[in-house]
């Protein structure tokens, strides 16, 4: 598990609400400890320290799952995540640990909409929604000149004459496959961006408000927008260099109405 412990530059900005369990995680990984026990063995250290801690499942093998049944259903039931030795993983338990009220929210929803509809070949509007969430999303708070040329897609405006504006925004990534995406930065990453409010709050404050935001209705009328988030000022060395933003084939003008 040696290499798995070194697979990510803990340093890189997007990373820094799990910078304080890196610690924890690379010396447990590097020990031999499956990726199911470092997670588990993070939230005890946080619920024995003076911060109050909500609700958190419990980390088990992926072969706890049973043949058959839906992972998510799996988790509403039973309170338990499958989790596997990659990093995947790692980060969806990362996540579970940083957002566990969206986290929550995000597989009631799942749950509901399995006891409504069943597990179908085609998860359905909701469903797909959730799922891109989950694995996706990134939440943005920002002044509304940047929302402005982010859903008009004006890359130029947005990066180069708004950029002083970014430091009045906050970009958290959500999504674990996003995360797991960005231990090899490449200009094309992604992310389904959900608007957050004014960041006047820490991300327990962040946390709380997407776990009440967040509803079947809402995520069916696909609320999202594209990012390439190596684009965002100070994400990236390579973006201080403006041609960057000229690639037109990451940086995409918006579909015609």
């Amino acid at each position: 598990m040696s290499a798995l412990a070194q697979a990510v530059d803990w340093q890189q900005p997007w990373l820094a609400p799990w910078r304080g369990e890196v610690a924890g995680v690379q010396a447990q990984l590097a020990g031999g400890a499956s990726v199911a026990d470092v997670l588990n063995n993070l939230h005890q250290q946080a619920a024995s320290s003076a911060l109050s801690v909500r609700w958190m499942p419990n980390f088990v093998p992926q072969e706890a799952l049973p043949a058959g049944q839906a992972y998510e259903q799996f988790i509403f039931d039973t309170g338990q995540v499958p989790t596997r030795e990659n990093l995947h993983d790692l980060f969806n338990g990362l996540c579970w640990l940083r957002f566990p009220e969206t986290k929550r929210r995000l597989n009631a929803l799942q749950g509901a909409q399995i006891a409504e509809a069943g597990v179908q070949p085609l998860r359905g509007a909701v469903r797909d929604a959730l799922t891109v969430f989950d694995e996706n999303a990134a939440l943005l708070s920002a002044p509304q000149p940047l929302w402005d040329a982010l859903l008009a897609r004006q890359w130029q405006r947005l990066f180069i004459e708004l950029r002083p504006l970014w430091k009045e925004a906050r970009l958290v990534l959500f999504g674990h496959a996003l995360l797991e995406k960005l231990a090899h930065p490449r200009k094309p990453i992604t992310a389904h961006v959900y608007r957050a409010p004014a960041p006047n709050g820490n991300l327990d404050a962040l946390d709380h408000w997407a776990a009440g935001d967040l509803s079947a209705a809402k995520l069916a009328g696909k609320p999202f927008v594209p990012l390439p988030v190596l684009g965002v000022p100070g994400w990236w060395a390579k973006n201080e260099d403006f041609s960057f933003y000229d690639d037109a084939r990451v940086f995409r003008p918006a579909p015609a109405a």
